[in-house]
C-alpha cells in the first residue's frame, strides 16, 4: 500500500476513521490523504445565496482540517490534506481515481441522519464505486447503542 485516503467531515465516525487510516499508513509506510468535502446547498436556495453559503461551508471545512492537524499529531506519516466542493461520496471516488489510492477509509455514519436517508450512506456509495479496497470504521458508541 502506497496511498491511503480518509474522508473527514468532523463526525465521531470520521475521527475514528482518520485515526485508523493514520495507524494503517504508519504500518504500511504509506502516504495519508485526508479529504474534506464542502457540500453546496441541496435545495430551496436562491441562486444569489449559493456562493455565500458555499464560502461558509468551505471555511467550516478548513476549520475542520486545522483542528485535525492540531489533534492528530501525524509525525512520521506523510500527509496531504485537501478540501473540495461537491457531494462526499462522488468526490471521494474521484479523488481515489485521480491519485491512484490503494485503500479508502471512511466512517460508518456522518453528521446527519436526514442526509443518509436522502442520498444514501456515503460509505455505501464509496464501496460501490471506488476502484480499491475500502475500510468502514464504526463509531464504538453507535455500535454499543445498536446492541442494547
Amino acid at each position: 500500500m502506497h496511498d491511503i485516503l480518509a474522508g473527514y467531515d468532523g463526525s465521531v465516525s470520521a475521527q475514528e476513521a482518520v485515526r485508523f487510516a493514520k495507524n494503517l499508513a504508519e504500518k504500511e509506510g504509506a502516504r495519508l490523504h485526508i479529504l474534506t468535502v464542502a457540500r453546496p446547498p441541496d435545495w430551496g436556495k436562491l441562486a444569489h445565496e449559493r456562493p455565500e453559503l458555499i464560502e461558509i461551508e468551505k471555511r467550516h471545512c478548513q476549520d475542520l482540517i486545522t483542528e485535525l492537524k492540531g489533534e492528530l499529531g501525524l509525525a512520521g506519516v506523510a500527509v496531504q490534506y485537501e478540501m473540495v466542493v461537491g457531494q462526499p461520496a462522488k468526490e471521494l471516488v474521484l479523488y481515489a481515481e485521480r491519485h491512484n489510492i490503494d485503500h479508502v477509509v471512511v466512517g460508518h455514519r456522518g453528521h446527519t441522519a436526514f442526509d443518509r436517508w436522502l442520498i444514501g450512506s456515503v460509505a455505501r456509495q464509496v464501496i460501490a464505486y471506488v476502484p480499491c479496497s475500502v475500510t468502514i470504521v464504526r463509531n464504538r458508541l453507535d455500535v454499543a447503542k445498536e446492541h442494547r
